[in-house]
């Protein structure tokens, strides 16, 4: 059975969002994809006091000098489709009020007929979290474990009660409810956020660094679920992120999902044999405009399923 594949939405600089994400979502549906993603950032610093993914001497990409609003963008994306699932991956949990982004993400929900995945994760800007953080940066996991317990408040039945570090729910009823179970999932990149997942969240979403090192990620992660009692099966969405180059990309420092359509497509076939249910491709960042997205995105769908991906 082939693996799911899902496609990123237009929210980057050289887009008309209101116009190409409406446009790309339904070419998207209609190819084929079964899933459409947005990403968070928020800012563009300048000049830059991290490196990208605080990495220090990393450039942030120009493409993020600005970036549409995720819940605006699904939302755009919703109405423009019928079947395809609506993601998040991720939005910055500490850079929302909880309460306000639970019922955001089950108005959508409920909206969309039942397709909304919440991918949540804490992020690593700190200009980011000086401009919109709910708390410090080192508070970044506590946040997003009350912003969890939050969601499942709200979305869960009434009366609404919760009684937390940042939120405050007296008994209520909140709606609309989601239209059906709204899973979370989560990256897990320490040993803190793996339990966290493990324990906590439907779902794992990596972000394809190598077959090699996600397969030692996806073993690693059923030992600690294992270890800790779990039962029900861990969801996964790998996300990756493309550099495509038109013409394949020779030389020793070839990076994973880099070069041509056909170099990207046997990336996607490594990484898809490692086990994950479903592929996440960003082709937004190097593409001129809409068109080209699409026609990108149609070409790496049909080599992916006709190399058997």
């Amino acid at each position: 059975m082939a693996i799911r594949l899902g496609l990123s939405l237009p929210q980057m600089r050289q887009y008309d969002i209101g116009r190409d994400v409406p446009d790309v979502a339904r070419a998207a549906e209609e190819t084929g994809y079964e899933s459409l993603w947005v990403f968070e950032r928020i800012l563009f610093p300048e000049p830059a006091t991290q490196g990208l993914y605080n990495i220090p001497g990393l450039p942030w990409p120009e493409q993020y000098r600005s970036v549409a609003d995720p819940l605006v963008t699904l939302a755009l994306a919703a109405g423009a489709t019928r079947r395809a699932r609506l993601g998040t991956s991720v939005l910055i949990a500490p850079l929302h009020v909880p309460f306000q982004l639970a019922r955001g993400l089950a108005s959508l929900d409920a909206a969309s007929g039942g397709r909304v995945v919440a991918g949540l994760g804490t992020g690593w800007s700190l200009d980011e979290y000086a401009a919109a953080a709910v708390a410090p940066f080192e508070k970044r996991g506590k946040v997003l474990d009350e912003l969890i317990d939050v969601c499942r408040a709200v979305w869960g039945p009434d009366p609404v009660a919760y009684d937390g570090e940042l939120t405050t729910i007296a008994p209520s009823e909140v709606g609309p409810k989601p239209k059906g179970p709204l899973p979370i999932l989560l990256p897990a990149n320490s040993p803190r956020a793996l339990r966290r997942l493990v324990d906590r969240a439907d779902g794992w979403m990596p972000v394809g660094m190598g077959a090699e090192q996600l397969a030692g990620q996806w073993k690693r992660l059923q030992e600690v679920a294992a270890e800790r009692g779990r039962k029900e099966p861990v969801q996964s969405v790998l996300r990756v992120n493309t550099t495509h180059t038109g013409a394949p990309y020779e030389g020793p420092d070839r990076r994973p999902f880099q070069g041509s359509v056909a170099q990207i497509v046997e990336d996607l076939a490594a990484h898809a044999a490692v086990g994950v249910e479903e592929i996440l491709i960003d082709l937004q960042g190097h593409a001129r405009d809409a068109e080209e997205l699409k026609d990108l995105a149609a070409e790496v769908y049909a080599a992916a399923r006709a190399a058997g991906v």
